[in-house]
């Protein structure tokens, strides 16, 4: 039995597969969204939930938004991590597209699963998706906080760079 890890230009550049692997990646977020909904209610970024936090620190300015760190999410967000890199394991195969193409999922994943969270959640809705509702969204670009834009932004480029074509190298 073999068990090394394979590379190669595995990662489908067919635009129907793309198309499946988003819409795909939105309903995975849509049913996360509706889980996170049942355990945090309407107190968002783990407000009540029995875990640690670290509501301050200069590092989480930098890498989390300004948002506190807690147990819960620093469990959650490698476990989902976790999740869209399986099949790269479980075929036994990985390629910088395909890493891309993973990352991108993730990525997008994660904008979508916040979105619906709060446009599903009773306690917000749309009436209530704006910066004085949502004190842990810290920074906003017009209608959405500023990690929709960045990461929607580099999940784009991230799954154009899993469609490319092979790099020609000159002769």
């Amino acid at each position: 039995m073999d068990l090394s890890i394979r590379t190669g230009n595995e990662v489908s550049t067919r635009p129907w597969v793309l198309w499946l692997t988003i819409l795909w990646t939105v309903l995975l977020a849509f049913f996360f969204a509706n889980v996170e909904i049942q355990i945090e209610g309407g107190a968002g970024w783990a407000a009540n939930l029995p875990t640690w936090r670290i509501e301050h620190h200069w590092l989480l300015d930098i890498f989390w938004g300004g948002r506190p760190m807690t147990g819960y999410h620093a469990w959650i967000f490698p476990c989902v991590a976790l999740f869209f890199h399986f099949p790269l394991v479980f075929a036994g195969r990985w390629s910088w597209r395909a890493e891309a193409r993973a990352l991108a999922c993730i990525m997008l994943f994660w904008i979508t699963e916040d979105l619906l969270w709060f446009v599903l959640n009773p306690a917000f809705g749309w009436a209530h998706f704006a910066p004085r509702f949502i004190p842990w969204h810290i920074h906003w670009w017009g209608m959405a906080p500023t990690d929709y834009w960045i990461s929607l932004a580099v999940s784009a480029v991230l799954f154009w760079l899993s469609c490319r074509g092979p790099l020609r190298r000159p002769a």
